[in-house]
């Protein structure tokens, strides 16, 4: 028989914060009828040849509670970054002023508060996917290690720890999807 096996659980459980971390960031990308600059942070521009943050190609701002603005440092790139907020799925339709990108927030109606709210669920979908394909990554490192001699006693006790892990996880991301969706439809 082998050594004792001892699965590294808090690689799985980092691994699984990254994609609550990553969740929380799309979320905070859903606008709540309010303006926000983390609303952007998704959006890519496709500039010189790549896609690029839109923060890394210029300036942004919340000048009133209904606005976002985008100051863009290279005139060049101000139709690209336009093309990229129209082409995001907000729902802002982006105004130029020179460089000045002017994003008014529209009041969100029933429709779109729906909308927003099917979107927060394909995000929380995707968290959960990523969730359990840590959990069959370490399924699969106890199903080697039961190759390799583990005990049928250890392989449950694995086995439990790990989808333990993953029903919390999970959890946790049902949690922050019904707080978002009742934030979106709050009016």
């Amino acid at each position: 028989m082998t050594e004792e096996f001892e699965l590294d659980t808090g690689d799985l459980e980092r691994r699984m914060e990254g994609a609550m971390a990553n969740l929380r960031t799309e979320f905070a990308s859903l606008r709540t009828g309010r303006a926000s600059s983390s609303m952007l942070e998704p959006v890519m521009v496709d500039a010189y040849g790549s896609p690029t943050p839109i923060n890394q190609v210029g300036t942004v701002n919340v000048p009133e509670p209904r606005m976002v603005t985008v100051n863009v440092w290279d005139k060049s790139l101000v139709g690209k970054v336009e093309k990229a907020i129209r082409e995001s799925g907000l729902g802002i339709n982006p105004q130029t002023n020179g460089t000045i990108i002017m994003l008014p927030i529209p009041e969100l109606n029933e429709e779109r508060r729906r909308e927003l709210g099917k979107v927060a669920g394909q995000y929380a979908e995707h968290a959960r996917v990523s969730i359990r394909n840590v959990r069959k990554d370490g399924m699969d490192q106890i199903k080697k290690a039961k190759a390799d001699g583990m005990s049928e006693d250890d392989q449950k006790f694995w086995e439990t720890e790990v989808q333990e892990l993953t029903d919390r996880m999970v959890a946790a991301v049902d949690n922050a999807l019904e707080t978002k969706q009742s934030e979106i439809m709050q009016v």
